[in-house]
């Protein structure tokens, strides 16, 4: 058994006039075959949090909102593990205008694109059963499930390979709440020109990739 953890940054708004608004959109898959030393780096992180610091987490890490110290950590605990880590990225300035009013549409075309990448390109071993596990961001469960049937459905037809979709919230799943710091990374990189994260897990980087070049 092996497993893809998948989580993005960025948004996928396309009003670029508002401040909070993104030039970027970025997908990111972390692939391991055992994702128990994984989840120990979350447990590790909690277990030298103070009381009043795991009170403020309720229970999980998010990127966005940790300490520099606690982001460094968690990458530099991971560079040490096998894994891999896979991403594209999504120049929102290029996107075509009926995708750009078809945000759950877009968002899965990206995630197929990606998945496309590594079955074509033989990116990490298709020769066990894989699971991917994304990080919640519906809370429509008609928009989850066409999601999980519609990735299922093309990596079945395009590569003859069956694979599970699942979706799972940080809570449920900690690997979850390390993807999510990887791809904060990435998406650091490219939107703020920021290298200082993401060349803690360099190493580990197989492929990063423009959807629109």
């Amino acid at each position: 058994m092996a497993y893809i953890f998948l989580d993005e940054s960025g948004d996928l708004g396309f009003n670029f006039k508002k401040k909070k608004t993104s030039k970027y959109f970025v997908i990111t898959f972390l692939f391991v075959k055992n994702k128990k030393p994984i989840e120990k780096i979350i447990k590790k992180l909690f277990a030298n949090f103070s009381k009043l610091e795991v009170k403020n987490h309720s229970g999980v890490v998010h990127a966005f909102k940790e300490k520099p110290s606690t982001r460094q950590k968690l990458l530099t605990s991971l560079n040490e593990k096998d894994i891999s880590i896979i991403s594209i990225y999504l120049n929102k300035s290029k996107v075509y205008t009926k995708l750009q009013d078809e945000k759950h549409v877009l968002y899965n075309y990206v995630v197929n694109m990606l998945l496309d990448r590594v079955y074509t390109k033989k990116l990490i071993p298709t020769n066990e059963p894989i699971v991917l596990i994304a990080s919640r961001r519906e809370t429509n469960k008609f928009l989850n499930e066409n999601f999980c049937g519609y990735l299922s459905k093309q990596v079945t037809g395009n590569h003859k390979i069956k694979i599970s979709v699942e979706i799972k919230t940080p809570q449920q799943e900690k690997c979850l709440q390390v993807v999510d710091v990887v791809c904060w990374s990435l998406f650091r990189k490219r939107e703020h020109g920021d290298e200082s994260y993401y060349n803690l897990i360099k190493s580990k980087v197989i492929e990063e990739s423009p959807l629109y070049p």
